[in-house]
């Protein structure tokens, strides 16, 4: 099987690209200059001469607080790119996994989002990507869409590497506790997708079409996942590092954030059968990797 992927150095991409060979499936990245999402030719070319089984659009503009001051940008890459994608996917008959994110929830809520909560993003960012889903879903209907949050792996930047990071010179930090949600591994992200392309690419089931919810198991606050990170720096390391909680309002960010984010992945599960492992146990995964690399 080939699957083809927007983007070259995202974490969902170089996690693909990583767990793709164990799965026996070939991943393709592709991005500018080959394929810019901005020019429906380069990607109706690169499709055509590729022609893979499934598209993973994982492109995305994802400088949360940036987009507040760059709107224009935004769109262009995370709504208008995906849906150039998605309207070439249409025709050459292409399933496409669309990877979206919790943001385009407006965090108010009580209890746990369903897909079929009323969307309402409180920033540019949201707005952005929730203008992605729907331009997907209007210009093809053999699409799913996966939300999922607070992404983190080995690679490129993240939660996990800036905690590890400021651990280097400090032995305190203070991090927000009043944001719950649900620390997300990049590698679980990409064997749930390649799993989710090669039903799409063999099955037309409408039932395995449209908005799915793929986040970790359990759930946490930022503070939360901070504590576990540095419990496993001090297994490791004996180095301890004293988490302060703070709320929202004690670290102001440009762009708001959702105070709520906990995703159901109740219908992923039943649909594909697909769960993720507990977030705590894919961090204890991630931060092995991580501190092995750093000492060898």
């Amino acid at each position: 099987m080939r699957i083809a992927v927007t983007g070259k150095q995202g974490q969902v991409v170089t996690a693909l690209i990583e767990r793709g060979p164990q799965a026996g499936v070939e991943i393709i990245a592709v991005g500018r200059p080959e394929l810019d999402l901005a020019d429906p030719a380069s990607i109706r070319r690169v499709l055509s001469d590729l022609k893979p089984d499934a598209i993973v659009s994982a492109a995305a503009y994802t400088a949360v607080d940036k987009a507040e001051s760059e709107p224009e940008l935004a769109f262009a890459v995370n709504a208008k790119g995906p849906e150039a994608l998605a309207h070439v996917a249409d025709e050459l008959g292409i399933p496409v996994i669309h990877i979206s994110t919790d943001y385009v929830f407006p965090g108010d809520k009580d209890g746990i989002y369903l897909e079929t909560d009323a969307t309402g993003p409180v920033s540019v960012y949201g707005q952005s990507k929730l203008a992605g889903e729907e331009a997907i879903a209007a210009a093809t209907p053999n699409h799913a869409i996966l939300r999922t949050a607070w992404v983190y792996s080995p690679f490129g930047a993240n939660f996990v590497k800036t905690m590890l990071r400021l651990a280097e010179t400090r032995d305190a930090l203070n991090v927000v506790a009043d944001q719950h949600g649900t620390p997300t591994g990049a590698l679980d992200i990409a064997d749930a997708v390649i799993a989710i392309a090669k039903r799409l690419a063999t099955d037309a089931d409408p039932k395995l079409r449209g908005v799915f919810h793929l986040t970790g198991s359990g759930e946490a606050t930022w503070a939360d996942f901070a504590d576990e990170i540095f419990a496993g720096l001090k297994a490791k390391s004996g180095k301890t590092i004293t988490v302060g909680r703070i709320t929202t309002d004690q670290y102001p960010t440009p762009a708001k954030r959702p105070a709520n984010s906990r995703l159901s992945n109740d219908k992923l599960a039943k649909t594909y059968g697909i769960v993720l492992p507990d977030w705590k146990q894919s961090t204890a995964v991630v931060l092995d990797r991580l501190l092995s690399e750093a000492n060898s």
